[in-house]
């Protein structure tokens, strides 16, 4: 494999960049890792991406990563790998602000098939909104997983409220609030 040759999860990173809408500031590849730092515009904050071949991912990397980020400064960040995860390094994971994504996660952008209907996070206004004129508590909408694809790949985590925008033959534009839950 040559140097310029990106690998699965390199790619699985720059979908992820598109369509969460976030803005490279540095790449760079150290060992066989790749990490990108990027910015969110939305939320104001830096992200570290890391982008690791390894076949099983534990506490160690997980650990690793943390460490980085703690010297970096920087409060979140997404662990790419090819592989599994242990479940210690998903509970560490979890502690550690750092999203864990499948190896299951598509490496196309799955919101250009035109059967995936287009989904947005709902900012507190609207959804604070949305629950006024629906009369409802959040728990009380339509629920969603957190493990589902299109909510993995917007960013969404558990509380959140998503609005799926979809095409209608006879209603023109159909649009359904989702309640994300664990």
């Amino acid at each position: 494999m040559s140097e310029e040759e990106e690998t699965l999860e390199e790619r699985k990173a720059k979908i992820l960049i598109k369509l969460r809408g976030y803005k490279t500031i540095k790449r760079e590849k150290v060992k066989n890792v790749v990490s990108y730092l990027v910015e969110s515009p939305s939320e104001k904050r830096k992200i570290l991406i890391w982008c690791v071949p390894d076949e099983t991912i534990g506490i160690q990397a997980v650990s690793r990563m943390a460490k980085t980020m703690k010297e970096a400064e920087i409060e979140y960040g997404i662990l790419i790998a090819s592989g599994r995860y242990t479940n210690a390094a998903k509970q560490t994971a979890k502690k550690k602000h750092i999203e864990l994504l499948p190896k299951t996660f598509p490496v196309f952008d799955i919101f250009e098939h035109v059967l995936v209907p287009k989904h947005e996070i709902l900012t507190p206004e609207e959804r604070e909104k949305v629950l006024a004129q629906y009369r409802v508590k959040p728990y009380q909408l339509p629920q969603i997983k957190a493990s589902d694809p299109a909510v993995k790949a917007i960013g969404a985590k558990p509380g959140d409220i998503i609005r799926i925008i979809r095409r209608s033959p006879t209603a023109g534009e159909h649009i359904a609030y989702r309640y994300v839950v664990e």
